[in-house]
């Protein structure tokens, strides 16, 4: 499928690789020189333990709240695949500093997804602020599968055209040190991600 360039103003584009059922792709501008920003934690995120997530990465442990209250299908759809142990090995085939990190594809191309149907969209008014989680797709809203994102910093332009499904609420500094690049020369993996431990 042919790759789909939304420009915003004067902002560089890069590719946001996604997966789907057509094996496509879709990019998006990323404006240049955005860093910083803080984690966004709402009281739909703080406190939902059975909605808590450990992404384990080689610098540390990531801990994520999924937000079923902005997308209910994609949560039920990532926690199935967390827990089926799919996420657990794969690379972050494409992180663009100031923007965001990639990963989800057994393929490692950008290109693959899980052997589950696609979803439809859950788009929402909940801005892409640092530590949010994505779901990626291509150029068709209702393609995303199994990949997904963590956005760095503030990036608006993503603002109701990827569905808000997360937010990194502790770790994040390991995120920030996931190896670069389009794809990374040597891609850092998801050593491991699975559901937070019920409390006793």
């Amino acid at each position: 499928m042919q790759t789909i360039r939304i420009l915003a103003g004067l902002m560089l584009v890069f590719g946001l690789a996604a997966c789907g059922g057509s094996n496509g792709q879709i990019a998006v501008a990323n404006p240049a020189g955005q860093v910083g920003g803080s984690m966004v934690t709402t009281g739909a995120v703080a406190n939902d333990p059975a909605n808590t997530v450990v992404l384990e990465l080689k610098t540390g442990k990531v801990t994520i709240r999924l937000r079923p209250d902005l997308a209910p299908k994609h949560v039920e759809r990532y926690k199935m695949l967390i827990n089926e142990g799919f996420y657990n090995g794969l690379k972050f085939h494409r992180v663009i500093p100031g923007f965001m990190a990639q990963t989800g594809d057994p393929q490692g191309t950008g290109q693959g997804g899980s052997k589950y149907p696609d979803l439809p969209a859950e788009f929402s008014a909940t801005p892409f602020e640092r530590g949010t989680l994505g779901a990626a797709r291509t150029n068709d809203p209702n393609s995303a599968n199994s990949q997904f994102f963590i956005t760095f910093t503030h990036t608006p332009h993503l603002n109701g055209q990827y569905t808000v499904f997360g937010q990194v609420v502790d770790g994040m500094q390991y995120v920030d040190q996931i190896a670069q690049g389009e794809p990374p020369p040597k891609p850092d993996i998801i050593v491991k991600m699975y559901m937070a431990p019920a409390a006793p």
